[in-house]
């Protein structure tokens, strides 16, 4: 499948309502900075914090991980093209 046939594949699941695929981004510049982005290029992702690494992705019927409702994720990449968030490490205690 051509990326254009992918991208006009996207573009019409979200026209009719349904779920998009997100696209997971690391930025090479800032370690603990990642994005969710529409599209697999990250067109969209803040200049500032390039390059961006794609990570991952998530299917119109996986829920996000980092517990983020998939709503906003969605209502952030339509409204602005992206959403940033930090990643952070777990931490453990040390004895």
């Amino acid at each position: 499948m051509s990326q254009d046939s992918f991208d006009n594949d996207e573009s019409s699941n979200r026209k009719r309502g349904g779920a998009m695929r997100i696209f997971i981004f690391k930025s090479e510049a800032n370690p603990d900075l990642r994005a969710f982005g529409g599209d697999l290029v990250g067109t969209k992702l803040p200049g500032q914090f390039k390059p961006w690494r794609a990570v991952g992705a998530i299917a119109p019927n996986q829920d996000p991980p980092y517990k983020i409702a998939r709503h906003d994720i969605e209502k952030a990449i339509n409204e602005q093209g992206f959403q940033l968030f930090r990643f952070k490490k777990s931490t453990k205690a040390i004895s």
